[in-house]
């Protein structure tokens, strides 16, 4: 699948050939007749180097478009529209979220030639990080207490949101396994209906990895969490995924981007997804203590507390959920590469450094540090 003429940022933070190839005039002009957004004559102005689907601004007589491409595999016009509910739910409670717009006979989402396609409003605000990947350190505490706010203020709006779990595992945002008594055994129940995370698992003695790396991480966090009510929660908290506006000497957020990881998990599980995304240097671990910025997680921690608060309790589970967060994920990660861009190379990526390496770091003196730093912020 990969095409060797569009790049996007790779799993090591380097440059490489797209799985998906990019966005082409001939499949605008194809839109154009579902959309009357997309009037007259069309321009593409910028391709997303973002590498799990593809993704264009373009311009048009009506101003100017964001354009999403999955592969029908990944995401149907179904699949979508659990997320595009739940972005109509955030906006009418108040949540700068993008617009979701709607083609002529009023669908969100439409599929062609085994493609699935989105279009959003661009959002306002600056795009601060946009070329910025996932696992990039935000550097500024006072971003990160403003990020924090606006997350808290996400999670007061969807706590009045009722919807069932995603449809799909690919490359969405869980906390199956975390909450399970036994993840291993319900994992294990569950590779039936995951095939290429089934494929990948037999050739791995992955039972024996998850006892050693993940499951000591977990013990009593089942229990704990059954306090923990289920939230439709964003589950990508990225700056990147922000746009920002001038405030003063700081900036705020303008628009929240990018609910592709959405589901129903917990506002702590949230939380320390932000963290984790925002105070980690995962690309940059041999640095030690310098790929952490325990400054960053506090200051999330600080805004989120400033709009809804936390007992100390939940405080220390925040903290002891963060070793274990990626958990669902990275298998979701596993999932895609092997059965879906049939990339191993890729799939032993999210396996060993995702999932297992992620939960050994904070072994280290580094990840020590920040969960003890949370935990005293209790």
């Amino acid at each position: 699948m990969s095409n060797s003429t569009h790049r996007v940022q790779g799993l090591n933070n380097d440059e490489v050939a797209a799985d998906w190839p990019a966005i082409t005039d001939r499949e605008i002009a194809w839109l154009r007749g579902r959309f009357a957004q997309l009037d007259g004559e069309c321009q593409l102005l910028w391709h997303s180097p973002r590498p799990l689907s593809a993704a264009a601004i373009v311009e048009s007589r009506g101003g100017r478009v964001f354009v999403k491409r999955h592969h029908g595999s990944v995401r149907t016009t179904e699949g979508l529209a659990e997320e595009h509910r739940f972005l109509q739910h955030l906006a009418g409670h108040g949540v700068p979220v993008v617009e979701v717009l709607r083609d002529r006979d009023g669908a969100t989402a439409v599929e062609h030639e085994g493609w699935t396609y989105e279009l959003h409003s661009v959002g306002r605000g600056h795009d601060l990080y946009r070329d910025a990947p996932s696992w990039t350190l935000l550097t500024d505490a006072a971003q990160a207490r403003e990020a924090g706010r606006m997350l808290a203020t996400l999670h007061r709006a969807s706590a009045s949101y009722r919807a069932p779990q995603r449809s799909t595992h690919l490359l969405v945002a869980r906390d199956d396994l975390i909450r399970a008594a036994d993840p291993v055994a319900a994992l294990q129940d569950g590779l039936g209906d995951r095939p290429g995370l089934a494929a990948y698992l037999a050739r791995q003695d992955w039972q024996a990895d998850l006892q050693r790396s993940v499951l000591p991480w977990h013990a009593g966090l089942a229990v704990r969490l059954q306090a923990e009510p289920r939230l439709w929660a964003h589950n990508d908290w990225h700056v990147s995924n922000l746009l920002w506006r001038p405030h003063g000497d700081t900036s705020v957020v303008a628009t929240v981007l990018d609910v592709g990881l959405a589901s129903p998990t917990s506002a702590l599980f949230d939380l320390a997804t932000a963290i984790e995304r925002n105070a980690i240097a995962w690309l940059a671990l041999e640095h030690g203590e310098e790929a952490v910025r325990v400054d960053i997680a506090l200051a999330l921690l600080a805004g989120y507390r400033e709009i809804v608060p936390l007992s100390a309790e939940r405080v220390h589970l925040l903290a002891d959920l963060l070793p274990v967060v990626q958990l669902d994920f990275a298998l979701s990660e596993v999932e895609y590469f092997e059965g879906v861009t049939h990339s191993p190379a890729n799939a032993d990526v999210a396996y060993h450094t995702f999932l297992l390496g992620h939960a050994d770091w904070f072994s280290t003196a580094a990840g020590q540090g920040l969960l003890k730093a949370l935990h005293a912020a209790a």
